[in-house]
């Protein structure tokens, strides 16, 4: 979870990679509306995330019932929003890190629908995790590859041994 920009897709990919875990990208699941909504610069309202946050927890619902180990990306950015996706063997991984830093890596991004001008809607909108949430925070100062090494780390995850000389 996090912000736009704050490297889920990529640390995901990485993680996904390393534990040999299915890998859903939650942007992708996006109602074609909400893209088109914030490409033009407009930031969603809980209106238009409810659908989408929907198709997010039926994948995680998916997984979950099959004990199939997956990993998907959302910016989850609201309590309200974590709660709809939460369930047995849910844990939130925040990417947490300064605006600046951000808003950098947001400006070097190719191919993407998500200016940077909603970085700010974003952060508005950003409730960190409670204390009763499951989840860790992860400081995006590092490498992504770092970033996944401390995930895989402090959620104690099991990586195979193929995967572990990579």
């Amino acid at each position: 979870m996090g912000v736009s920009g704050s490297g889920k897709s990529t640390v995901a990919g990485l993680l996904a990679g390393r534990l040999g875990w299915d890998l859903e990208e939650g942007d992708d699941l996006h109602p074609e509306a909400n893209v088109a909504k914030m490409a033009a610069g407009h930031p969603l309202t809980d209106e238009d995330r409810w659908p989408w946050l929907d198709r997010i927890s039926d994948w995680i619902r998916l997984h979950t019932s099959t004990g199939t180990p997956g990993i998907i990306t959302c910016s989850a950015l609201r309590r309200a929003y974590r709660d709809r996706l939460r369930g047995p063997g849910v844990v939130f991984v925040h990417l947490a890190g300064a605006r600046g830093a951000i808003a950098d890596r947001l400006s070097r991004r190719l191919d993407h629908f998500m200016p940077e001008s909603l970085l700010g809607s974003q952060f508005a909108t950003l409730e960190p995790l409670d204390s009763d949430e499951s989840g860790i925070v992860v400081d995006l100062t590092r490498s992504p590859r770092d970033e996944a090494d401390e995930i895989i780390r402090r959620l104690a995850l099991t990586v195979p041994p193929a995967a572990a000389r990579d």
